[in-house]
């Protein structure tokens, strides 16, 4: 009798860890990319003309879920709890926070006014801060590893049409900020071709870009693009102040002031004047020289193409969270014309690559070399293998602006 007691109290008690253990399961489901189920939407507008703002930073406080606005000011941020403020944040303008109540949201940013006190005016010597900028990038950028959860998009357009539109969701591992990149990886999580290359659009020539762009072309980490040898090689020039996200930020231009084999950039660096960590690079590549350009931009062509660059520049911003900085936002864009040397007239083609990191992993488990996206790898080539039609159905990250969801309408017509 007693055993038969036991037995039972046994298997009570293992019904009940098997309950527990089911439970805690459909929690773990609930979380990341497949339980985003609360949401918010609407529109930023310029508070002062009314018109969308393009690229402004989404967030929700207290968490890593993120977004920016597309270019028609629209956007979506979802999550797996509920949702109960959203901030935006802008280059120059007042950060907003606005509570989330299930409405379609308009939003309006205003611009930041300066009114510094003297003592915060600075007239030092912008060369000395970027290099104190430099200097304080193990204080103010993560020493330990993570792994990041990106949304990726890539769009190609002949002359004003698109003619190649792909999205991914990517894992992306970066190692501590210590100039070394070379353990950094990305690997694609699932991706779809929105729309495909016709025949007569496509053209076999392939310039930098793909997810691992946020490792190459991270600014602060990769000191190989201006922050390093390079830094010697342009001149720096103090902006009026800005603000990002409430924060007062020094603005330095600089420009090239040496004659060099390769191309160098143009392009405002902007540092926190509290923490002195760089919270944004805008850079331009100097085309005047279209052999050098060509050098930084050109991965391969036919040998009978001509290739003529007119423009590559590229945006990356950093969000500070918990006293550490690390990479929030990537976009390239690259402009250039191609013909044929029994051609006489020249197409044009833009090549925009955008990147946003969507959410923080808690482990950083490293990405296998066999699963990493590899440098020379291209998003249209590698789309297919990790194709899932559905995925967009639950995890929205950057709304298609009007002028793509029309690329894609053609698509759905055919």
């Amino acid at each position: 009798m007693f055993a038969n007691r036991a037995l039972c109290n046994m298997l009570r008690m293992t019904r009940v860890i098997l309950l527990l253990l089911l439970a805690s399961a459909f929690t773990a489901a609930g979380q990341g990319t497949g339980g985003l189920v609360y949401s918010a939407q609407g529109t930023v507008y310029e508070g002062k003309t009314g018109k969308p703002m393009e690229g402004v930073n989404v967030s929700l406080p207290d968490r890593y879920y993120a977004t920016v606005t597309n270019a028609d000011g629209f956007f979506t941020i979802k999550s797996d709890t509920p949702l109960s403020e959203v901030v935006f944040s802008f280059l120059g303008y007042r950060t907003l926070r606005k509570k989330a109540d299930g409405s379609y949201m308009d939003v309006r940013l205003f611009r930041e006014a300066l009114p510094l006190p003297g003592a915060r005016i600075v007239t030092g010597d912008p060369f000395e801060i970027v290099r104190a900028a430099i200097g304080s990038i193990r204080d103010n950028y993560s020493q330990s590893p993570e792994l990041m959860e990106c949304f990726y998009r890539e769009t190609i357009r002949k002359r004003q049409r698109f003619t190649f539109i792909s999205e991914a969701t990517a894992r992306l591992y970066k190692t501590g900020y210590n100039g070394n990149i070379g353990q950094d990886r990305t690997a694609l999580s699932k991706s779809r071709v929105l729309l495909s290359q016709r025949r007569g659009d496509t053209l076999c020539v392939r310039v930098i870009g793909g997810p691992t762009q946020a490792i190459t072309q991270d600014v602060v980490k990769n000191p190989d693009i201006i922050l390093g040898e390079d830094l010697k090689n342009y001149r720096f020039e103090m902006l009026p102040p800005e603000i990002i996200d409430g924060r007062v930020q020094f603005a330095i231009k600089m420009t090239p002031a040496a004659l060099c084999d390769w191309a160098l950039y143009d392009g405002i660096l902007y540092i926190d004047q509290e923490t002195l960590s760089f919270t944004r690079v805008e850079l331009s590549l100097d085309v005047s020289d279209p052999v050098k350009a060509t050098r930084m931009m050109l991965v391969r062509k036919p040998l009978t193409l001509r290739f003529k660059p007119k423009e590559m520049s590229m945006t990356v911003s950093y969000r500070r969270d918990g006293g550490v900085s690390r990479l929030e936002y990537f976009k390239s864009v690259f402009v250039f014309d191609c013909d044929w040397r029994k051609r006489l007239l020249s197409t044009q083609y833009t090549v925009v690559n955008e990147l946003v990191v969507t959410d923080l992993y808690p482990e950083a488990v490293p990405i296998s070399r066999n699963d990493a996206f590899r440098f020379g790898d291209s998003l249209s080539e590698k789309a297919a293998e990790f194709s899932d039609p559905d995925f967009w159905k639950e995890y929205n990250i950057i709304e298609p602006s009007e002028s793509l969801e029309h690329a894609i309408g053609r698509l759905k017509r055919r």
